[in-house]
Parts: structure tokens; sequence; C-alpha cells
């Protein structure tokens, strides 16, 4: 236990360090201040003046209230969730390789399973802070903004729903991890969460039939927001995605633990 934390210590002393904490957090931020001035838009779409794109936008929200802008969050979290944390994953473990510093830290006594698993640790708090940060960030804007309906219970309702959705997506991020270290690097990786956000939007218009047996999918069908054209989730989605999810942790484990250190 004093060694995976060790290790964990030394993965966010690096996270805290680094330009991309900083820059991620603020674009979490940036994010939900922009959908809460969506929502305003759509309720005086005066304030858009002469931006017909603004008002376009805006407009694709339906209600300008509470209810619409929390449903909003969820469906954000799970499509930028999926880009960001696939980003941040794919810099947890891509870092040593790009800057050939890898060697260095297979040399350390610290068994290689324990490593991969502070990443992965670290990864899913990073990720957790991301989620918080739009959410929060999200609530107090919406606040500000004055949107209507607002009501105590409503956000405690709906932030379970976004705290699950926020979760799945995250644990999405172990094949992310696989990727990032047998293609030594980010491209590959980032390659990979891009392909899956674009096949999940094609599964979900041309085949629809197939959205439970997609792993990727799972979150949004669990978090009720995939619509009810899309078939719910069955025992067959479950184990698809433990079996993604698992196989994208010891699969990543696996090469880091037999990797030659050339």
């Amino acid at each position: 236990m004093n060694i995976l934390y060790a290790a964990l210590w030394t993965e966010g002393l690096k996270i805290r360090k680094a330009k991309i904490f900083m820059l991620s957090l603020l674009a979490f931020a940036l994010i939900a201040l922009m959908l809460a001035l969506l929502v305003l838009i759509a309720r005086y779409p005066e304030i858009a003046g002469r931006s017909s794109t603004l008002e376009a936008k805006a407009s694709l929200l339906g209600k300008a209230d509470w209810p619409s802008f929390l449903s909003l969050l969820i469906q954000i979290i799970l499509s930028l969730g999926t880009l960001g944390f696939g980003i941040i994953t794919s810099w947890v473990f891509g870092r040593e390789i790009s800057d050939r510093t890898l060697k260095d830290l297979l040399a350390l006594p610290t068994p290689r399973a324990t490593i991969v698993l502070a990443k992965l640790l670290a990864c899913a708090f990073w990720g957790s802070l991301l989620a918080l940060t739009l959410w929060g960030v999200a609530l107090l804007a919406g606040l500000a903004f004055q949107i209507p309906g607002w009501s105590t219970a409503r956000p405690l309702e709906t932030g379970q729903i976004y705290a699950k959705a926020s979760l799945l997506t995250l644990l999405l991020c172990t094949p992310v991890a696989w990727f990032a270290s047998f293609g030594r690097g980010y491209l590959l990786a980032i390659s990979y969460v891009i392909l899956t956000l674009v096949m999940t939007q094609l599964i979900a218009v041309g085949a629809p039939g197939l959205m439970p047996y997609f792993p990727w999918a799972f979150p949004a069908l669990v978090s009720g927001v995939a619509g009810s054209a899309i078939p719910p989730a069955n025992l067959w989605s479950v184990l698809i995605f433990v079996g993604t999810v698992l196989g994208g942790g010891l699969g990543t484990a696996g090469w880091w633990q037999w990797t030659d250190q050339n």
C-alpha cells in the first residue's frame, strides 16, 4: 500500500505541474459557462443580437429551464467526457514514452503493475475533478443567469445520473491507456478516442439495434439519454462493457510488464 501511495503521489505531482492540468480545468469551466449562456440566449433571443449561429444553437435546447439544462449537462459529459478523459489518459500513459523517460521509470524498484494502477487512479481522480468542475460551474452559472424552474431536489436527482454517466465514461478509458502504451505516444490513443465517438454516432443513426452491444454506448443507455428509439441495455451490454474495461486494464498492465526497455 505504501508503494502504491508513493507511485500515486508521484503521478499526482506530474499532473499538477503540467500545463495541461490547468488548461483542462479551464476548458471544462468555460464549456459550462457557454452552456449556461446558450440557455440564457434561448430564453432571451435578443441577447444574441445579429448572431444567427448562436440563436440557432440556442434554439436546439428546447425549453430554457433547469430540467433541459441539467439534461444537456448529462449529454455533454457523455461526449465531452469521452474526448476529455481520453486525452488526459493518453497524456498520463504516453508522456514518459514521448519524452523518452520510460526506461528510467521502468528501472525503478516499483512493480510495474503498481505503476499502471497508480496511473489509472490518477486518471480517475483527474477525470472526476473535470466532471465536478463542469457540474459545479454550470450550476453556479445557471443560478447567476436565473434560469427558471430551479428546485433543490432536481439537481440532486439529476446529479446521481450525471455521476453515473461520468463514472462509466471514465471506466472506458482503460483501452485508451493500452493504445497510448502500445502506440508509444498520444497519436494512436487520441485517434482511437475520436473513432469511438464517430462510431457511436454512426451506430446510433444507422444501426440503433447494435447500440446495446457497443460498449461505448453503454453510459448513454444506462443514463437514459439515448432515446426511446434505442433498445435498452441488457445483460450482454453489461458483460461486454465489463469485458472492455477489464481487457483494457489488463492489456495495459501486460504491456508495461513485458515491454522491452529499448
